[in-house]
């Protein structure tokens, strides 16, 4: 009888928790879209990610690098989210806005 031992936090658990955040434009999931980046997932459960809109004036990138971060966070053993925003006119307050 072998014992079900969680080993970590995989990429894929990440993954499928970002597929639930939607561009509230096209209804389609941000990691559908290609949107998010550089995703990294390391052994303690800290997660990063960029999230690159489409447009570089999207006004609901904001939204949906927030619901991002929730989603992950919600995830048992994750430790910590980074999420920058990348290639939009305002990514220096959007980041700012995102650390906390």
């Amino acid at each position: 009888m072998s014992e079900n031992i969680k080993k970590g936090l995989s990429k894929e658990e990440v993954i499928n928790a970002l597929k639930t955040v939607a561009d509230p434009h096209m209804g389609i999931s941000i990691v559908d879209m290609g949107l998010v980046k550089d995703l990294n997932v390391d052994e303690e459960g800290n997660v990063s990610f960029k999230i690159v809109p489409t447009n570089p004036y999207c006004m609901s990138v904001m939204a949906m690098a927030i619901q991002a971060k929730e989603a992950v966070k919600s995830l048992e053993g994750v430790k910590n989210v980074k999420v920058e925003v990348e290639g939009h006119v305002m990514e220096k307050d959007i980041n700012e806005m995102l650390k906390e």
